[in-house]
């Protein structure tokens, strides 16, 4: 086999070998999500329970809005730690690992639950991996110093392995992921078969027919085994895991993906037969296949069997021309033709491939013009919106435009999208600031309203409460509770009398002197029957009198009482009045100042937040415009071969012309490499 068509192995195995190493994010560990509460928790606080709400929604910046609201007038307790806890995982969701990590040492400091504290560490090391921070990450895991709940202790190695990957340390990655991996599949209920939780954190996953985790494991495993030298041990794992039963597409693609990593590594160890073995099981329309036809052709023609090289790669010449395998197979189509011997149909091959990626430029070309215009993104943010902010929501529809099929894959990618999310949090935060303009606006109008009723309404209030003097009906009720404390010393009923009886005694002494005038006079007559019957008259009077005294007096006590209680209750309400026409100005011009403040709290954030989201854009451009020149330039590489070969053809024909050489004509393809 020729040097450049080791080069080239080389170069695909590499690639090959960077996609395993991270496959470990495809897991069930991604970001955070809602998680089901323990069924022994009891939510205590409204106000928290409000949050969960809005959590569980996934309206992540209202739940941690609200929360953070709710914390800061102490209305969450006694879930003190757990807000916090959601508050950091909320934080997280966003990026915004710093502050996170500042809310999980606090509660460090404070002495939360240990278990808690360890699940927050791991959510920390996991969002911090998720955005390419692996030392950050590797400080997060190592910060856990103990045992996590058994539903987190997969994810947990799982993670463990991939940061040491990532950090080049293949064989502590190994040992993490030894235990896991050689654990038997079992297989899961139905359902929600397993729930993990951080306070309220989590995510709920089930798998119907096997481990996940193990077989993502087993993956990791024989990557890190073979990337560690350990070869044979990483090949076993890995051909055990290709020939392993999947019932899913995400399990199938994990299995093509094991085969496709067997069949390089075979290639680059020079064993073609079992690389071909091995590619065969790749299934021919999974996303491994591209891969898995061009290694398959290169194996067979490390066997020395060109034409059987061309049967792959012929059919790989015919797919989409993004991918990178397609443009190889058309380069390594003719060098199998010249091998065959077939020196004319390889020159007219070669001359079709450097059309055709003559054509690939031109519309790599055309691609990057169309990404140097923003409306693209715009369009990527319409097909692919999100209710508010958060980590969870990824890219599934691209917009129609020349530059579509060449972005799939750097769309798929983990940078572009933590970038694109980054952007689309930007853009909410600049619809949440003209949404919170447009609101202060209106505040503003409804508390001019209110100061112009409360300037018509206090003038009124004057009018009435301007003739209100109390001093009298004070002085009124201690004279009256003078006499009733003096009747109920005396024991005086006739201090109770009431109009008819006040009346009556009244008649009574009218009579008593009439018959006084009579009894005088010269002439009296006799009065003794008529005062006889006055003081009779007079008796049942006296009984009556005697008899209501108690009940009367009791009336007149609590009459008072209420008298002075009203007179109490309005004398406080007319200092309320007094003090709330003070007071109530003051709160509204408390109200105004907080109103200019906010608004110049928004007038000054929207136009950083605007400069931020035109930096973050120009960096998603960039980063995909990289990309595509990337792109040609492996173009350029290929066509640069082509044409090396299509010379050496050439050179080859005029030497095997007659008259054109001092020796014999040499055999064809013998010069022709690509």
């Amino acid at each position: 086999m020729t040097a450049v068509v080791k080069s080239l192995l080389l170069r695909r195995w590499a690639a090959a070998a960077a996609c395993s190493a991270s496959l470990g994010s495809m897991l069930p560990c991604g970001s955070l999500a809602a998680e089901a509460p323990s069924p022994t928790i009891t939510v205590q606080a409204p106000h928290y329970g409000d949050a969960l709400f809005y959590f569980f929604q996934d309206q992540y910046f209202t739940a941690v809005t609200g929360l953070m609201v709710s914390q800061t007038l102490h209305r969450v307790a006694p879930h003190d730690d757990e807000a916090e806890v959601l508050r950091g995982g909320l934080l997280l969701s966003y990026g915004l690992h710093r502050q996170a990590a500042q809310v999980f040492e606090r509660l460090v400091e404070r002495g939360t639950d240990p278990a808690t504290r360890r699940r927050a560490w791991y959510f920390l090391a996991k969002i911090r991996y998720q955005r390419g921070l692996v030392q950050p990450a590797a400080d997060a895991l190592a910060r856990i110093d103990g045992p996590l709940p058994p539903q987190l202790a997969d994810d947990h190695a799982l993670l463990q392995a991939q940061v040491q990957m990532a950090l080049g340390q293949y064989g502590p990655a190994a040992d993490a992921l030894r235990g896991l991996a050689e654990r038997k599949p079992a297989a899961r209920a139905s359902g929600w078969a397993s729930v993990w939780t951080l306070g309220w954190f989590g995510q709920q996953y089930a798998d119907d027919e096997t481990d996940r985790a193990t077989r993502y494991a087993r993956f990791n495993l024989g990557v890190a085994l073979i990337r560690s030298g350990q070869r044979d041990s990483g090949v076993k794992i890995l051909d055990e895991l290709g020939q392993q039963a999947a019932g899913n597409e995400e399990m199938r693609a994990l299995r093509d993906q094991a085969n496709v990593a067997l069949g390089y590594s075979a290639l680059q160890a020079e064993e073609p037969e079992n690389a071909r073995k091995w590619l065969e099981r790749v299934r021919l329309n999974g996303p491994a296949s591209n891969k898995a036809l061009l290694g398959f052709g290169w194996a067979a023609l490390s066997l020395k069997q060109p034409k059987l090289a061309l049967v792959p790669w012929t059919e790989l010449a015919k797919r989409d021309s993004d991918d990178a395998a397609v443009l190889e197979a058309r380069l390594a189509m003719p060098y199998a033709l010249t091998e065959l011997g077939a020196i004319a149909p390889a020159a007219a091959q070669y001359e079709q491939t450097l059309g055709q990626y003559a054509q690939s430029d031109q519309q790599l070309d055309e691609s990057i013009a169309a990404l140097r215009n923003p409306g693209w993104l715009d369009a990527l943010l319409t097909l692919n919106p999100g209710e508010e902010m958060g980590a969870l929501r990824q890219i599934s529809r691209l917009p129609q435009m020349p530059a579509a099929g060449h972005l799939r894959l750097v769309m798929a990618q983990n940078d572009f999208q933590e970038a694109f999310k980054n952007h689309r949090d930007l853009r909410f935060l600049q619809a949440n600031l003209a949404d919170w303009r447009s609101k202060l606006a209106s505040y503003r109008a409804m508390l001019d309203h209110r100061r112009e009723f409360f300037d018509k309404r206090l003038p009124v209030l004057h009018a009435q409460t301007g003739g209100i003097d109390l001093a009298p009906r004070k002085q009124l009720r201690d004279q009256l509770s003078a006499e009733l404390a003096q009747a109920t010393t005396d024991g005086d009923g006739l201090a109770f009398a009431d109009a008819r009886q006040r009346s009556l005694l009244g008649r009574a002494g009218t009579a008593r002197d009439t018959l006084d005038r009579l009894a005088a006079a010269p002439d009296a007559p006799d009065t003794a029957a008529q005062r006889e019957r006055l003081r009779l008259l007079s008796g049942v009077l006296s009984w009556e009198l005697a008899e209501a005294y108690p009940e009367r007096a009791w009336q007149a006590r609590k009459g008072l009482q209420q008298l002075g209680k009203e007179l109490d209750t309005a004398g406080r309400r007319l200092e309320e009045l007094l003090q709330a026409e003070g007071s109530e100005r003051q709160r509204l011009d408390s109200l105004g100042q907080r109103l200019e403040v906010m608004a110049r709290r928004v007038e000054q954030l929207a136009p950083q937040v605007a400069a931020l989201s035109g930096v973050q854009q120009q960096a998603l451009q960039t980063m995909a415009i990289a990309s595509l020149q990337q792109q040609k330039e492996r173009l350029a590489g290929y066509t640069t071969q082509a044409r090396f070969a299509l010379a050496q053809l050439h050179d080859q024909a005029l030497e095997r012309t007659p008259g054109t050489g001092d020796g014999p004509a040499k055999p064809e393809g013998a010069n022709a490499k690509p």
